[in-house]
């Protein structure tokens, strides 16, 4: 069982930046790490993603805005978010997910809202 627990979110400007983290209690290495978010009255969706090969993706709706980057020795996943939009206003939830979906973990939630 992997515990994660993040930190960052809040509320920032339009325009603004705000950076997520999420630390695992545990190895991460052998996990797709993702990120989510859920607005409210929302389904929640997939914002971006890194496998365990390294392989970067996002949304189309946060290409250029958003970069997520893992830090496997820290055990450790971040989204830097940039540019933000009141659309962006949401709960964000990381997650780490075994390749064959067998093993899914979940952060506790952060709350980013944007002000217009």
């Amino acid at each position: 069982q992997v515990q994660l627990v993040q930190s960052g979110g809040g509320l920032v400007q339009a325009g603004g930046s705000l950076t997520l983290s999420c630390v695992a209690s545990g190895c991460i290495s052998v996990y797709d790490a993702n990120w989510y978010r859920q607005a409210p009255g929302l389904r929640r969706e997939w914002v971006a993603s890194i496998n365990d090969y390294g392989t970067a993706d996002s949304a189309d709706s946060v290409k250029g805005r958003f970069t997520m980057s893992r830090d496997n020795a820290k055990n450790t996943m971040y989204l830097q978010m940039n540019n933000l939009k009141p659309e962006d206003t949401a709960v964000y939830y990381c997650n780490l997910m075994s390749h064959d979906f067998s093993a899914s973990y979940w952060g506790q939630g952060t709350q980013v809202t944007v002000s217009s």
